[in-house]
C-alpha cells in the first residue's frame, strides 16, 4: 500500500552522525519537525536549528517551500538562519584575516537564499558590507602589495555576498552614499583591478542605474567611455559582457534631453556618461564592440547575444530620434 501523499521519505544529515532516515508528514508544523530530529539526536534548542536542502545551494526549508521536499530527499539540520546570520554578521568583523576571508566567502553563498538574506538584512548586514567597502579597504591597502590574491579575495566575497544581498529586492538602492558609488567606480576606473572585483563592480553599477534614476546621475559623473574601452577591449568575455549591460543602462535610464546628439563635444573618450548617445562615441564604441567582440575567436555566450542585441534596438532607437529630428542648417556632422 502507497504511503499518504502528505507523508516523504527523507535521508537527515547531522555533522558527526550517520544521516537518519524519516517519514516527514507535511501537515505537521515545520517546527515540530525540526523538534523532532533534534530530540532524536539528543540536541536542545530546537529552535536554534533549521533545516537545508543538502545539495549546492543549501537553502533554507520553510513553511513556503517546503512542499518541494520530495520522497529520497536528502535534508541537512543546521543552525537556524537568524543564528547563522548573527555569526556571521560577528565573524565577517574579525581582526584575523584568515576568518574574516572564510567568513566573508561563507556570507557570499549564505546570502543566495532569501531566508537567510532576510536575517541578515535585519541585522543591519548590508550598511556594514558598505562600511567595508568605503573604509575597510583602506586598512588593507598595503595587502595589495604583499598579499594580493588575499586582498582580491576579501573584496571579491565582500562584493559578492552585496550583490547576492541586494538581488532579493529587500532593500532600495536609493540608501547608498556617493562614498560607496565612487569606491566602486573606482575599482572599475582601475587598469589592474581583480576580474571577480570587477565583475562584481560592473554588476553593482548597472544595478544602481537601472534602480535608480538618483544613482543613475551619479554613477555617470564617475565613470567615462573612456574608463570602459579597455574593458571591452579584453579577452575575457564576461567583462565584456558586464560593460556593455552598463552602457545599455546608463542608454536606457538617459534623461530625454541626454539622448541627444551634441556635435560641439570632441573629447569623446573623456565625455562623461552622460553623453552616451553622441553619436561619434556611437561609432566608435560600435567599432570596438565589432573588433573586440563580435569578431573575436571566442563563440557569443547567450547573455552577450542579450546585451548586444539590446545595445541594438537602443542604439536604433537614437538613429530613429535622430531622422526625426528637424535639419540644423548649422549642423556639421557626418553620417
Amino acid at each position: 500500500m502507497p504511503p499518504p501523499a502528505d507523508i516523504v521519505k527523507v535521508a537527515i544529515e547531522w555533522p558527526g552522525a550517520f544521516p537518519k532516515l524519516m517519514e516527514i508528514d507535511q501537515k505537521k508544523p515545520l517546527s515540530a519537525i525540526i523538534k523532532e530530529v533534534c530530540e532524536g539526536w539528543s540536541l536542545g534548542n530546537h529552535e536554534n536549528f533549521a533545516l537545508q536542502i543538502a545539495d549546492a545551494t543549501n537553502f533554507y526549508i520553510t513553511e513556503k517551500n517546503r512542499n518541494d521536499i520530495k520522497n529520497g530527499s536528502i535534508l541537512r539540520l543546521t543552525t537556524s538562519p537568524y543564528q547563522t546570520a548573527v555569526q556571521l554578521h560577528e565573524r565577517i568583523q574579525s581582526t584575523s584575516m584568515d576568518a574574516k576571508l572564510e567568513s566573508l566567502k561563507d556570507l557570499a553563498n549564505a546570502s543566495r537564499d532569501i531566508t537567510f538574506a532576510q536575517e541578515f538584512i535585519n541585522l543591519d548586514g548590508i550598511s556594514l558590507l558598505t562600511q567595508m567597502v568605503e573604509s575597510g579597504t583602506e586598512r588593507y591597502q598595503k595587502l595589495q602589495k604583499i598579499m594580493k590574491p588575499c586582498f582580491g579575495d576579501l573584496l571579491s566575497f565582500t562584493l559578492t555576498a552585496f550583490v547576492e544581498l541586494m538581488d532579493h529586492g529587500i532593500v532600495s538602492w536609493d540608501t547608498f552614499s556617493v562614498a560607496f558609488i565612487k569606491k566602486i567606480a573606482g575599482y572599475v576606473n582601475k587598469s589592474a583591478m581583480d576580474t571577480a572585483v570587477l565583475q562584481r563592480s560592473l554588476a553593482i553599477l548597472e544595478s544602481m542605474v537601472l534602480n535608480s534614476q538618483d544613482l543613475y546621475h551619479k554613477v555617470a559623473q564617475e565613470i567615462t567611455i573612456g574608463q570602459l574601452i579597455p574593458h571591452l577591449q579584453g579577452t575575457d568575455q564576461d567583462i565584456q559582457t558586464y560593460t556593455v549591460a552598463v552602457i545599455n543602462a546608463l542608454f536606457l535610464k538617459a534623461p530625454e534631453e541626454k539622448r541627444q546628439f551634441d556635435e560641439h563635444i570632441v573629447d569623446i573618450l573623456n565625455c562623461p556618461l552622460t553623453e552616451m548617445a553622441h553619436i561619434l562615441a556611437q561609432k566608435q564604441l560600435r567599432s570596438i564592440i565589432l573588433s573586440n567582440v563580435i569578431r573575436s575567436p571566442t563563440p557569443i555566450n547567450d547573455e552577450m547575444a542579450h546585451q548586444l542585441y539590446v545595445l541594438q534596438v537602443l542604439t536604433f532607437n537614437l538613429l530613429e530620434d535622430r531622422m526625426m529630428t528637424k535639419m540644423d542648417p548649422q549642423d556639421q556632422v557626418g553620417g
